[in-house]
């Protein structure tokens, strides 16, 4: 939620800034305190999570402070003690940031995403070394604030694992909130001189800020927790898990750990499954095909199972469409901050959506509907003879359903 909190407060600068020419004429000034008062207050109590363990032990829950290992099938030592599971233990530790190993970084007091979410200061200047949804989103915040930030990226676009189109869209609003966007760029060597950060890259010049933003991914650490106990890989990028979340005898596994993407909410929905089965309860298994998510940037870039390429790889028959969202009624009368588009990818053989993106001012809202579409398996000509709200962003899937070829 504090990365939350900070775009949101980023896009209301964005959105006063649009008034003139709309609607009269508006004065912006940026005040970075407000928002570093909200994150510490309200979203995570300074740091501290005493508040949220609070509310464990009310409900009965034993908590055991210290870094736990498994010491075999529904145990758990923690220093020198072990905790015994009646049912079995739950895998849920998350992943660590990825740091590259350039050249001269290690030792530097660079930031990763948390450094970035809990400065009360901005810096002056700022380079992000990543191009993904974390850093593409922090870039325009920072820069939104009036930060001059630079984000390296070593492939050719940013946003790498969306459609082209999302990458493409993400670097040209990024530009105009006067972010630099070096694509096919990768760091040779790092370095920090008293209150300055340098980075070389393989080619073309270095780079000098106040701060260092690493922001190239996250990974799993089996390595620490004793998996090997249970039979499992210390040296595998994810745990393996079945259907209902089992990853062994009495054992469960929620989360980034298990490999299916860095979101809160496949967290939460593997940890209904897995509570479900724990419980002995029925209930439906763990279905990936429509796996939604959402980059926070202005405008929101949204999307859903697979894309084109991915599409194309496993051997569909595709058909696609894209349609820009300034072609729609509502893209403009929005006018200022109406960038973005629909992209619908079919499978022409059985005549449904398996994937789609959804960007524009509320892309991650109008994901919805396309979401319920890859996962029920919606054929398109029952969309197509929907009837669809005017005027309204969700309107242009109408018109790119009519596009599809």
């Amino acid at each position: 939620m504090p990365s939350k909190m900070m775009t949101r407060a980023a896009d209301l600068l964005a959105e006063a800034r649009r008034v003139p020419g709309l609607a009269g004429e508006a004065t912006v000034t940026p005040d970075w305190t407000q928002v570093a008062r909200r994150i510490r207050d309200e979203a995570t109590d300074d740091w501290n999570d005493q508040a949220a363990a609070d509310r464990l032990t009310a409900k009965g829950v034993r908590l055991v402070r210290g870094t736990g290992r498994l010491a075999g099938p529904r145990r758990v030592t923690v220093g020198g003690r072990t905790v015994q599971a009646r049912r079995g233990v739950v895998l849920a530790t998350g992943t660590r940031p990825r740091i590259p190993g350039i050249p001269g970084l290690a030792g530097t007091p660079y930031w990763t995403n948390r450094d970035a979410m809990a400065a009360k200061e901005l810096p002056g200047s700022l380079v992000v070394l990543g191009g993904g949804a974390v850093g593409v989103e922090l870039a325009q915040v920072f820069a939104r604030f009036g930060c001059e930030v630079t984000v390296v990226e070593g492939q050719s676009r940013v946003l790498a694992a969306e459609e082209p189109e999302a990458g493409d869209l993400a670097a040209q609003v990024l530009r105009a909130d006067g972010v630099r966007v070096l694509t096919s760029v990768r760091a040779a060597e790092a370095g920090h001189d008293a209150d300055v950060f340098t980075l070389r890259p393989d080619s073309g010049e270095t780079l000098r800020a106040e701060r260092l933003l690493v922001a190239a991914g996250h990974r799993v650490e089996l390595s620490g927790l004793g998996v090997e106990a249970v039979g499992l890989d210390a040296s595998a990028n994810a745990v393996p898990t079945d259907g209902r979340l089992r990853a062994g005898e009495g054992l469960w596994a929620v989360g980034d750990v298990t490999g299916r993407g860095a979101f809160t909410h496949v967290s939460m929905y593997q940890a209904q499954i897995a509570v479900r089965d724990i419980l002995g309860q029925p209930g439906a298994e763990a279905d990936y095909r429509a796996l939604p998510r959402v980059t926070f940037t202005d405008p929101e870039i949204a999307a859903v199972g697979r894309t084109e390429r991915q599409a194309r790889e496993d051997g569909l028959r595709v058909r696609t469409s894209v349609l820009p969202l300034s072609s729609s009624t509502r893209g403009w009368s929005h006018k200022a901050g109406s960038e973005g588009f629909i992209k619908l990818v079919e499978d022409a053989d059985r005549g449904i959506l398996v994937g789609a993106t959804s960007a524009g001012p509320a892309g991650g809202e109008v994901l919805y509907g396309l979401n319920v579409a890859v996962h029920a398996e919606v054929p398109v000509e029952q969309l197509r003879n929907m009837i669809y709200t005017y005027p309204t962003f969700h309107r242009a899937v109408e018109a790119a359903l009519a596009g599809l070829r």
